[in-house]
């Protein structure tokens, strides 16, 4: 419980930092049809194993939960497990606490609950973030990492993704400041491609979408079946007050 409690509070810090930047861009839709696509999850695992499990942990998830998305125990075995041996286990990093703090400024935040802990109200949901904010990094000489992002200014996490996306910057315009007369303005309109990544524009955002959906599923890996559930539970509620409707009828007909 004390566990659970100071993860709450270590992503609630992080929430926090992300809240105060809001002001930066308009979150971009996540793309929810992702989350029930199996080919997208197991992609999305993948790439959560690489390229997010070496600082960050899902201590909630455990890799035979995988099973759920399709995967058999061979081959999580044999593509996703680094860091232990054992498919039972949580998805824990290896990355030590203390050397994370020295290097990073903090220990990084798990990652099981994460699309759930960043909705924002008039924003979106927090797998719209997520989406958005992997996908606003550029390269900033004046940051520690060489990184910042739009989405999350001055954030202490470098770029991970950056040989699938290549090195990006941002452009924008200046424009008359329609509060202040006489001041301008920048707005951001897009940005320049520095280096080419592995991956095209439109395959990098796809691959985001994957590993959003699993960050997503991660959270709550029932929620499908409690969706289906909830269904059937109030179509049943439905048929059974129809009835007893009738019922109540039948009873009270001949009472004056």
């Amino acid at each position: 419980m004390k566990k659970l409690i100071l993860i709450l509070l270590a992503s609630f810090g992080f929430t926090a930092g992300a809240v105060a930047a809001e002001g930066g861009i308009a979150w971009d839709r996540f793309p929810v049809a992702k989350t029930t696509d199996v080919a997208s999850l197991q992609n999305g695992a993948k790439l959560f194993v690489n390229y997010c499990l070496n600082c960050h942990s899902a201590s909630f998830m455990r890799y035979n939960r995988l099973r759920d998305i399709g995967l058999t125990e061979e081959q999580i075995k044999k593509n996703l497990m680094f860091a232990t041996d054992k498919v039972g286990d949580t998805m824990k990093t290896s990355l030590d606490p203390k050397q994370a703090k020295e290097w990073f400024g903090g220990v990084p935040p798990d990652l099981t609950v994460i699309a759930r802990s960043r909705a924002s109200i008039g924003k979106g949901s927090g797998a719209d973030y997520l989406y958005t904010y992997l996908r606003s990094y550029y390269r900033d000489d004046t940051k520690a990492t060489g990184w910042n992002n739009l989405a999350f200014p001055s954030v202490g996490m470098p770029h991970v993704m950056w040989e699938l996306q290549g090195q990006r910057a941002p452009k924008y315009v200046e424009e008359k400041d329609p509060h202040h007369e006489g001041k301008t303005v920048q707005r951001f309109v897009g940005y320049t491609q520095l280096t080419p990544g592995t991956l095209s524009q439109n395959d990098y955002d796809e691959a985001v979408g994957d590993l959003v959906a699993f960050l997503q599923w991660m959270g709550e890996p029932a929620q499908h079946d409690r969706v289906r559930l909830g269904v059937f539970v109030l179509l049943f509620l439905a048929l059974f007050t129809f009835i007893a409707w009738r019922l109540n009828a039948a009873f009270w007909k001949d009472v004056k």
